[in-house]
């Protein structure tokens, strides 16, 4: 049987921004969520192909899940900017008066070691992967604190664990690793302020999954093949999150692979596969 979407499923009635979900992570967890009955906004820098080298669009996810009976909006922001974050706040309140469903996908990445990391460079994984982040948090808290309802998810890395001897051959990750580092932090802390009011916070790492922005840092090797997890596994995994107790499953750091074993899920096929 393929793919559907379930308007009466588990997550009918919530409301779901979704980062980065022009491709790979985003776009699975965006089909996901909607598979689940919940109304999506899929937010990215790219709007139509050829704006960027890498394929996928918002719309093109957008335009899946409504082909398949789903209901998804598309508002284009780069997370950089202050004024687009602004923005992307404003346009989601006007699509859907407000979310309770908030997944922290999207973020930029440059690789290079400390002594020669470009302070541009730094400042732009900041603002995408911490600052927006908490930004969004701090946007749409209210709304869930009044509802006592929400989730707020942040896709994190195997980077931000500590280095372990015998250091391996640096790939100049150091930033890439502080920056998901301190939104594991900040997730559990957050989770800390909100669990009486019913509001889960968890930070998820899903591995190696062949995205196309994996194969464009040439992170998907021979070498690497163990280690690669499908997209649909992190889907299922913020896919239960989001249905689950959110007072059970709250201020978790996990990777995907253990979670998944933990709670015996099994990915599913997508709409759009």
């Amino acid at each position: 049987m393929s793919a559907q979407i379930d308007q009466n499923g588990p997550l009918a009635g919530r409301r779901a921004l979704v980062t980065g979900a022009s491709r790979g992570i985003g776009t699975a967890i965006a089909y996901r969520l909607a598979m689940a009955g919940a109304t999506v906004v899929a937010t990215a820098r790219t709007v139509e192909e050829g704006s960027n080298p890498l394929p996928g669009t918002i719309m093109d996810t957008v335009n899946i899940i409504n082909g398949a009976g789903g209901t998804a909006h598309a508002v284009a922001c780069d997370l950089t900017q202050a004024d687009d974050r602004v923005r992307l706040v404003a346009q989601t309140r006007e699509l859907v008066e407000s979310i309770d469903i908030l997944v922290n996908n999207g973020a930029v990445t440059f690789y290079f070691p400390i002594k020669d990391f470009p302070d541009r460079r730094m400042r732009l994984m900041l603002e995408v992967q911490v600052i927006a982040a908490m930004e969004l948090a701090q946007a749409f808290l209210p709304d869930m604190i009044e509802a006592r309802c929400g989730n707020i998810i942040y896709i994190s890395s195997g980077a931000a664990l500590h280095p372990q001897k015998p250091y391996l051959p640096a790939r100049g990750g150091t930033v890439y690793g502080m920056c998901k580092a301190a939104m594991e932090r900040f997730s559990t802390g957050l989770a800390a302020e909100v669990y009486d009011n019913n509001i889960a916070v968890n930070s998820i790492a899903p591995g190696l999954v062949a995205t196309p922005g994996a194969v464009h840092h040439n992170l998907i090797t021979d070498a690497t093949k163990d280690m690669q997890s499908p997209v649909e596994a992190i889907a299922e995994a913020v896919h239960y999150m989001c249905c689950a107790n959110p007072q059970e499953i709250t201020g978790r750091v996990d990777q995907i692979k253990p979670f998944m074993q933990e709670f015996q899920l099994q990915p599913v096929a997508l709409i759009g596969s």
